[in-house]
């Protein structure tokens, strides 16, 4: 049973929802659910800045106002609820981001920020005494679905990302970041690194889908990360010479789509000898025509491993085998790298304590994996101690309207956040 579903029995959630004033986790996600969905494909379009991304930053403001915190949005549009006095210092802070690729999920990013305020709900129900502020937080623009960058909040925040380069961010259409933050009634003029705000974090704990099965094949509901492997993006640019598709013949021809799609195939062969991944899913093709050779097939690679060499050796592979099919088909070919980060290694002593503290009733070793996904806690880690809480997604299927978890993992993710958030705030 996927969340929102309603059920049978006596859940967590209905429990502590009699003892604490407050929404419960389910009728969170109920109120969520409608919002950014598109009704064709049943996936979600929560882009940065629209009026579906403003639906969501209402109802995060909502939340946070039902429950007594202090809300304020900083200079980079990221959305803070905070119980206690952030001034105080090493403040624990958990949340994630309401927005979507196209077509998404529902659970990638919201999950996280609704486990956050069930959590607090679940503390306040606990009766914690807390030694530090708590906040959560909504980071906005983490998925890059409007102006091809991910974790634009984050990375400004962070320093990532300079107030110049977030201002030349422009969406398909034409709008460049800033006349669209200003739209949405936000000053684009006061974007820039926050160092004093991160200054006041002493832990970051984000809470998220698995987007892969490696809960699922373990039997987990909930499991800890460890890292994010190293990626990138590389463009691989085929050209040749466009002609008539009905009068050249096949010996006369450089079609650039064969050493394209002999390279795709190449990408997959190569990660698999690794046991990395390789995906070309973007192309774009001149002149794109259906009685046209093309004259340029321009293809995207994103690849991914779990350590830097094996990155390596996969893109080295593709870019080698690339080459050879572009000689024999007499094409030219440009490789450009556009984008890369390096592995992300979370921090180890509060890895081992989120470990310890879920391990301390039961006994059991919580599982510890890596991902492949990049998150706002990885372009922290630089920043601040950091980690990740992954719950388990039953079909790994991610970044699509199918992308699913059930809701008694859902409540378990509930949990275990809120045993952490105990574990750090008392410390």
């Amino acid at each position: 049973m996927t969340v929102g579903e309603g059920g049978n029995g006596d859940s967590l959630a209905q429990r502590n929802d009699r003892r604490r004033p407050g929404t419960s986790f389910q009728e969170m996600w109920r109120e969520l659910l409608p919002i950014g969905r598109h009704p064709g494909s049943g996936g979600y379009r929560r882009y940065a800045w629209t009026g579906a991304d403003a639906e969501c930053r209402a109802w995060f403001r909502q939340q946070a106002e039902d429950r007594g915190l202090a809300y304020e949005v900083d200079r980079n549009g990221n959305q803070w609820a905070w119980l206690g006095d952030p001034a105080a210092g090493d403040a624990v802070v958990t949340g994630s981001h309401l927005d979507s690729v196209p077509d998404g999920g529902a659970f990638d990013g919201p999950l996280g920020v609704v486990s956050s305020f069930a959590a607090l709900d679940e503390l306040r129900g606990r009766d914690v005494e807390f030694a530090k502020p708590l906040a959560i937080v909504n980071f906005g623009d983490e998925e890059g679905a409007r102006f091809g960058l991910a974790c634009v909040g984050s990375r400004l925040t962070a320093g990532q990302l300079t107030a110049e380069q977030a201002h030349r961010l422009t969406d398909g259409d034409g709008t460049t970041l800033p006349r669209a933050m200003e739209a949405a009634g936000y000053d684009p003029d006061a974007i820039g690194p926050d160092p004093e705000r991160l200054a006041r974090i002493g832990a970051f704990v984000e809470l998220h889908v698995e987007q892969g099965r490696a809960l699922d094949l373990s039997g987990d509901p909930v499991g800890v990360a460890s890292a994010i492997w190293p990626h990138g993006r590389w463009r691989f640019d085929f050209r040749g010479e466009a002609n008539h598709a009905g009068t050249t013949r096949l010996v006369d021809r450089r079609d650039p789509m064969l050493s394209y799609a002999e390279t795709v195939l190449a990408a997959r062969r190569e990660a698999e000898l690794a046991g990395a991944v390789a995906t070309f899913g973007k192309i774009a093709v001149e002149p794109n025509g259906v009685n046209a050779i093309p004259s340029l097939v321009r293809g995207w690679l994103d690849s991914r491993a779990a350590d830097q060499d094996t990155l390596d050796t996969v893109v080295g592979g593709i870019e080698k085998a690339a080459r050879e099919y572009a000689d024999a088909h007499g094409v030219d070919l440009d490789v450009v790298r556009e984008s890369f980060t390096p592995v992300v290694e979370f921090d180890h002593a509060l890895r081992d304590e989120l470990g310890r503290i879920l391990g301390e009733d039961t006994g059991l070793k919580v599982p510890v994996l890596g991902t492949g996904a990049g998150h706002d806690a990885g372009i922290l880690s630089g920043s601040i101690p950091t980690a990740m809480l992954f719950v388990r997604n039953p079909t790994g299927v991610s970044h699509s309207p199918a992308e699913s978890a059930a809701e008694d993992d859902c409540l378990a993710g509930v949990r275990a956040l809120a045993d952490v958030l105990e574990g750090l705030v008392r410390r």
